[in-house]
């Protein structure tokens, strides 16, 4: 039996995770790590930045295309499900995967703002956590040349 489907047996609590993975580094997998942890049987869900938001907020494409960001991420051992993020909106597909907990990286800010706030006047109530940096002046994919794929 697969570790995936061993986590399927028991009852387990959605962690949602957002970003843009434009390859994957140690970074990326203490991210994951961190959210796993936050509940004793996780169910990791990686939301993928559409490729029309990330250049909206970074200001440019990210090298990958969000269809390649997605299979990337769906290759990773600590990952259970991969999703694309909203386009226009970003509150339907967090709605529509109903996670017990929102893991934001320590970055996400812009994205994230109101997230709170839109959270309550939908009446959901998903608890918000903030992870912590791994290496942030090492492991940021504008700052690695080779990465890990």
């Amino acid at each position: 039996m697969s570790q995936k489907q061993a986590r399927k047996d028991t009852i387990q609590t959605k962690v949602m995770v957002f970003g843009t993975f434009d390859g994957v580094h140690k970074g990326h997998e203490n991210f994951f790590k961190q959210a796993r942890i936050l509940t004793k049987n996780p169910y990791l869900i990686v939301s993928i930045a559409r490729d029309k938001n990330v250049k909206k907020i970074k200001g440019k494409l990210p090298d990958k295309n969000e269809k390649e960001r997605m299979s990337l991420i769906g290759k990773c051992k600590l990952v259970d499900k991969v999703i694309l993020g909203g386009v226009d909106k970003y509150l339907p597909h967090i709605v529509k995967e109903k996670p017990d907990i929102i893991a934001l990286g320590y970055d996400q800010v812009e994205y994230v703002k109101n997230l709170k706030k839109d959270l309550q006047n939908l009446n959901l109530k998903i608890k918000i956590v903030r992870l912590k940096p791994h290496k942030e002046h090492i492991y940021k994919n504008h700052l690695l040349k080779n990465r890990i794929q």
